[in-house]
């Protein structure tokens, strides 16, 4: 016997819970199907964000950053600290509850808005009288049937042609995040996000790291001035970036990883690591999913094909997250889930792409919104540019912490905020007003009228946009 559901979300992470949430505060009776396991089988949605990506990473990077702080940095605050240990199997644990914390905050919230949750794998059977009929796949199987299907699978993580992750010498963000203990040499191929915090974590805990990026540009996709300076950091901190590689052949051993590459210069070399992370990029999720059982179209890159409201090819079947086209981010999967919600509703959600905000969660932090300076030049645009300094700021004196700028990019004729780059302290945090500001469609003299707080981080983004017109105050 089916039962029979309104909206039948596939998949419990940020895009697929909250998108349930939404519908049920809609009105609409809703079921959330999800089979992410905990270590003693329970339910743990949240999907890869929660249990494997963006919660477990901040908390390791939180605690990695503690540590470094204590052995390198108190000093200076007149604090004197002796006999400094390192507990990994602790930290993890923490790691571990922190991400429990959060799989049963949800389990909460889809009690809290009647949200009916299946743990299993969800998938497609057939089209049926009033929907879709979707099996579930677990420890109790079930049918339901869904007048409306949001599929929210996510991505998995893209392994090297010929290398598979092993999760104890080739790892993922998965096993990246599970390392028992701090690695004498620790090796990244590929210097995206994942790799950049998974490497700073253990570096800073102790490990050599090395990170081998294909690309002759150091974070291409960030503002090239942003990129340049944060850069600068890494290697002051000894995060080792090697550019423009070509990696050949990838040998795992009990005791460790053999790397053959060739460098920028066409030079052969090789190096032994005692472990390997891949941060290649992430592949859409369509496992299991049974597509052509309905005839679900994918593209070349196995993404689900949707239009600009996430409609897929089939009735009342929607799509979101890292599964369709997109910046594979957790937040960008939340907005189209409460977009499709109310479009299901007949309303108007709206999602817009060009004020997603992005975040590198290293040391120092990077964050941008908006286009960037290569971008315009490329586009032709005319804008007008103004950076501010961290090290001009008093707050990030006070800190400590006074790496990195401020930089806003203005239309050269009508002023309107094009793009706004941190890299700094706290930039994951100051971004916003630079989302809100562009949102509006705001000019960088709305920003340099705006009263900051005083000591603040922020002074630097009011200052930024006052160096638009060339008249900082304090720089």
């Amino acid at each position: 016997m089916s039962q029979n559901f309104d909206v039948v979300v596939i998949g419990g992470g940020p895009g697929g819970y909250i998108a349930a949430i939404r519908a049920a505060q809609l009105g609409f009776k809703v079921a959330c199907i999800d089979e992410w396991k905990n270590a003693q089988g329970g339910p743990a949605p949240g999907g890869t964000c929660t249990n494997v990506g963006c919660i477990p990473s901040k908390a390791l990077l939180q605690s990695s950053e503690h540590y470094e702080h204590a052995g390198k940095h108190f000093a200076e605050h007149g604090i004197s600290v002796s006999g400094l240990g390192l507990d990994v199997a602790k930290m993890l644990g923490r790691k571990d509850q922190v991400v429990k914390q959060n799989n049963d905050g949800i389990l909460y919230l889809f009690k809290k808005n009647k949200v009916s949750f299946f743990h299993g794998r969800g998938s497609f059977v057939k089209q049926a009288e009033g929907g879709w009929e979707i099996a579930v796949a677990g420890d109790k199987p079930e049918t339901l049937v869904g007048k409306h299907v949001i599929v929210a699978t996510g991505s998995n993580a893209r392994a090297l042609p010929g290398v598979p992750f092993d999760e104890e010498r080739v790892l993922s963000n998965d096993g990246a995040l599970r390392i028992p203990d701090v690695p004498k040499k620790l090796a990244l191929i590929g210097s995206g996000v994942i790799g950049l915090e998974m490497g700073s974590v253990w570096r800073r805990l102790g490990a050599e790291v090395t990170v081998l990026e294909a690309l002759p540009t150091f974070l291409g996709a960030v503002d090239e001035q942003i990129a340049k300076e944060a850069k600068k950091a890494f290697d002051k901190q000894g995060l080792k970036i090697e550019l423009g590689v070509k990696v050949g052949e990838v040998k795992a051993g009990a005791k460790g990883v053999k790397i053959a590459y060739t460098n920028a210069k066409g030079e052969a070399q090789s190096l032994d690591v005692d472990r390997l992370i891949v941060s290649i990029g992430r592949v859409p999720n369509t496992n299991g999913l049974n597509t052509a059982a309905v005839g679900l179209q994918l593209d070349e890159r196995g993404a689900i094909v949707v239009d600009a409201d996430c409609r897929t090819n089939l009735a009342n079947v929607w799509a979101v997250g890292d599964v369709v086209r997109g910046p594979m981010l957790a937040h960008k999967a939340e907005e189209e889930g409460v977009a499709v919600a109310e479009r299901i509703a007949g309303q108007h959600g709206h999602v817009n792409f060009n004020t997603i905000p992005w975040v590198i969660y290293t040391h120092p932090e990077i964050a941008w919104v908006g286009r960037t300076e290569q971008q315009l030049k490329a586009d032709g645009v005319k804008y007008k540019a103004g950076t501010f300094p961290f090290l001009a700021n008093g707050r990030a004196r006070a800190l400590g912490d006074t790496t990195g700028m401020v930089k806003f990019l203005a239309d050269a004729a009508t002023d309107e905020i094009l793009g706004v780059h941190i890299v700094g302290p706290m930039a994951s945090e100051l971004i916003s007003e630079a989302v809100v500001a562009m949102e509006f469609r705001a000019s960088s003299e709305d920003i340099a009228r705006i009263c900051h707080a005083h000591p603040s981080l922020s002074e630097a983004t009011k200052e930024a946009a006052l160096a638009v017109d060339k008249r900082t105050l304090n720089f």
